[in-house]
């Protein structure tokens, strides 16, 4: 495969990312990094921000900057470690635990992905995006 062949590839990816996150956001209200976020602070209840950093392979400023427009918005609490006063816990509050029930009744995840691609083509993009972020 040549170099052009490689840029048009990933020139289509960045374009889908585009529009899936876009129509995401539209629909739901959150971004797709943000909305990611609460649930992993969701699934874990509470974790620190290096938890946070770990599960979702972000930089540490990236996690910082979401979490403060998180807490902005009244879906996030976070403080300080008595123990450590350089590590911060992260816990919903119950403002976010609504929304995100909220988000899941109304919004179906089939109006992004599943009406265009199969399960099986859902479950093969899955694995190739896999191996890309593995590079």
């Amino acid at each position: 495969m040549e170099l052009r062949d490689v840029s048009r590839l990933l020139y289509q990816i960045k374009l889908a990312d585009q529009r899936v996150a876009t129509a995401f956001e539209n629909e739901t209200g959150f971004s797709l990094t943000r909305y990611e976020m609460l649930m992993v602070v969701n699934e874990k209840g509470v974790c620190s921000q290096s938890e946070i950093k770990d599960a979702m392979n972000i930089d540490h400023a990236a996690v910082t900057r979401h979490l403060k427009i998180l807490e902005d918005k009244g879906y996030v609490l976070r403080e300080r470690n008595a123990a450590n006063h350089r590590e911060v816990f992260v816990r919903l509050t119950d403002d976010a635990a609504r929304d995100l029930r909220s988000c899941e009744q109304k919004h179906d995840a089939s109006n992004h992905l599943m009406g265009v691609l199969s399960e099986d083509e859902m479950a093969q993009l899955s694995a190739l995006l896999k191996k890309l972020n593995q590079v």
